[in-house]
């Protein structure tokens, strides 16, 4: 089956920047649209952007919108570049991916429509 791992989090300041990055392995279907979801401590997992398996059509949560972007450079690795990070953007960040038929699907940011999870990485926003 598909396989998830997260990587790129760690420390920062507040301002800085960080980018995550997942890589997927065990494709079983032609297309998958992909999504980047966080959870804090004591709060709900929630989602932060996502993006079609065409790379075409891209959704943020209003609360990361003009400073997170979304990308994908293959069928096997995406990316989310976090600027500006807030305190509040303290979470562990998990990759997730839907498997469809089409590349042009429009993605969803309900952690319900994400068949497939990584494990995580730790990203921590402080002074």
């Amino acid at each position: 089956q598909l396989q998830l791992v997260e990587s790129g989090g760690g420390l920062v300041q507040p301002g800085g920047s960080l980018r995550l990055s997942c890589a997927a392995s065990g494709f079983t279907s032609d297309y998958y649209d992909i999504g980047w979801f966080r959870q804090a401590p004591g709060k709900e997992r929630e989602g932060v952007s996502c993006i079609s398996s065409s790379g075409r059509t891209t959704r943020y949560a209003d609360s990361v919108k003009g400073r997170f972007t979304i990308s994908r450079d293959n069928a096997k690795k995406v990316y989310l570049q976090m600027n500006s990070l807030k305190p509040e953007d303290t979470a562990v960040y998990y990759c997730a991916a839907h498997p469809t038929r089409y590349s042009n699907s429009f993605p969803s940011l309900a952690t319900g429509a994400y068949d497939y999870w990584g494990q995580g990485t730790q990203v921590t926003v402080s002074s």
